[in-house]
């Protein structure tokens, strides 16, 4: 028999979770989410896990995100029903992690996007190791920063939420602890010693013992343009205050934002912006109401997905092609 995709176990004062999808990076499925769901509901209230340990099988990645291949093939069949059980499903889980009165301790060694940033942000500790490469790339397959970072992502430092969801950009090893994807940041090679201190002691306060110094961000440079740019209203403000920087940091993020879907870029500033004022389970079920629209009545999404996944010929054909074609009321309408 194989293994499941998510093989759930008992070691020590530890409940332990391993994403065990290696080949396709760990990408959530719905059996994965549902198993997910069980070990919640079985471990929440079990005095004799301490706390649950979660990993990423394979070596190269924690969870690339979740299965939005199989989202688009349901799309494009005109199927609702198994797209809106897998986003509803998926969104439980991140509110019960967020709940889960234990410490949820991930620990990202590779590749965490999407989905898999969904399992590990809402609770913690979140240990990311020099191999860590954390993004929301949503806006490249015309989706929206889901997964219930639309209430991270405002409360990051500065403008740091809307640059991260804007352009996807790519974080990795330290500096994850410095934009808030992660807490902690742990050696590779330390890694197996800090589990097995986890499994023994049950208490999450170890990881303190194998942490490693904390270089400079890698994007401390550009701190201010950040700040000064992503906190514009509008898509089209933070291009232009982009290009009045003059600066060839700021005309790759320009050069980045004009090849994402321009209704997505809109939607998700749109989708920040509200859930600055929203609660986590606010920010869910805008984001649960956002999918009807963009997955099904929006074709972007469905391009997107194509372009970058499917076909792999990264020359996806927007609608609008421009931002500066984007309605504003469209967007508007998309949401509650």
């Amino acid at each position: 028999m194989s293994e499941p995709n998510l093989v759930m176990a008992r070691e020590g004062r530890a409940g332990t979770l391993l994403m065990n999808r290696p080949k396709a990076l760990n990408a959530l499925d719905l059996g994965m989410i549902q198993d997910f769901q069980k070990a919640i509901d079985a471990w929440r209230d079990d005095a004799s896990v301490a706390l649950v340990i979660l990993e990423g099988a394979g070596g190269r990645a924690f969870c690339a995100g979740g299965d939005v291949r199989a989202v688009r093939e349901a799309a494009v069949a005109g199927n609702r029903a198994p797209v809106r059980a897998f986003f509803s499903e998926e969104y439980a889980v991140n509110e019960g992690i967020a709940t889960f009165p234990k410490p949820w301790v991930s620990i990202i060694d590779g590749v965490c996007m999407g989905g898999g940033i969904g399992l590990a942000i809402h609770n913690g500790p979140r240990v990311a190791s020099e191999h860590a490469l954390l993004a929301m790339p949503e806006t490249a397959i015309a989706l929206f920063p889901d997964v219930g970072t639309s209430h991270i992502l405002p409360r990051l430092a500065g403008a740091l939420g809307n640059w991260l969801a804007l352009t996807g950009a790519r974080v990795t090893g330290a500096d994850n602890v410095h934009c808030g994807f992660a807490t902690h940041y742990v050696l590779r090679e330390n890694l197996p010693a800090l589990r097995a201190a986890l499994v023994e002691t049950g208490d999450a306060g170890v990881i303190e013992r194998f942490t490693a110094p904390l270089p400079e961000a890698s994007f401390a440079p550009h701190r201010e343009v950040i700040d000064r740019c992503f906190s514009k209203p509008t898509v089209l403000e933070i291009i232009q205050a982009l290009e009045a920087e003059g600066t060839e940091w700021a005309a790759q993020q320009v050069k980045t934002l004009r090849r994402m879907s321009p209704t997505s870029l809109c939607v998700s500033l749109e989708l920040l912006r509200r859930g600055a004022a929203l609660d986590l389970r606010g920010c869910l079920e805008e984001e649960l109401h956002l999918t009807e629209g963009v997955v099904h009545e929006h074709p972007d999404f469905r391009e997107g997905v194509r372009s970058v996944l499917v076909d792999k010929d990264g020359s996806p054909k927007w609608s609008p092609p421009t931002l500066e074609e984007v309605d504003p009321k469209a967007i508007r309408g998309l949401f509650r």
